[in-house]
């Protein structure tokens, strides 16, 4: 993959910049695919639902609403995500087992990380449009991702 600023070199009328808000903890530096999107405040169970499935060739988008009293993806979530396929995962949010989640073959990028898991009371609307760090995600985008910063296009750029 071409890295997130020659991205923005070659396309500058056809990227979103991310604000600079996240960190990257997984085991892939970096990453790419077609967006799959998630709101779900302070309740991960749409979360778990999709990374139990196949998702070869996307990233999944997870909007949190920054809260800050749990983390909504852990090293047993990306280890399955890993699994089924999943390029990576971007976080309005908190993650917990870092130290797991680091040498799995994913990318994730969150806020930070917090120790608590959330509940599982089944709320979460997927393949909605959701806001965050000054961009709007929508599912059947595409979002480019490494250390440099997370791009996002309504076309595939690589």
């Amino acid at each position: 993959m071409k890295s997130t600023p020659d991205l923005c070199d070659e396309y500058p009328n056809l990227v979103q910049v991310l604000d600079p808000l996240l960190s990257n903890f997984g085991g892939r530096e970096q990453f790419w695919g077609r967006i799959i999107t998630v709101s779900c405040p302070e309740d991960n169970s749409q979360v778990k639902e999709l990374l139990n499935t196949d998702g070869h060739g996307c990233v999944l988008v997870v909007d949190g609403s920054a809260s800050r009293s749990c983390a909504y993806l852990g090293d047993m979530l990306a280890a399955k995500a890993s699994n089924n396929g999943w390029s990576g995962i971007i976080i309005n949010g908190y993650i917990r087992d870092v130290d797991q989640i680091k040498i799995t073959d994913i990318g994730v990028q969150a806020l930070g990380t917090y120790p608590v898991k959330t509940e599982k009371r089944g709320l979460g609307h997927v393949n909605i449009a959701v806001t965050f760090g000054g961009i709007t995600f929508n599912s059947g985008d595409y979002l480019y991702a490494d250390n440099n910063g997370i791009l996002v296009s309504q076309q595939k750029l690589i």
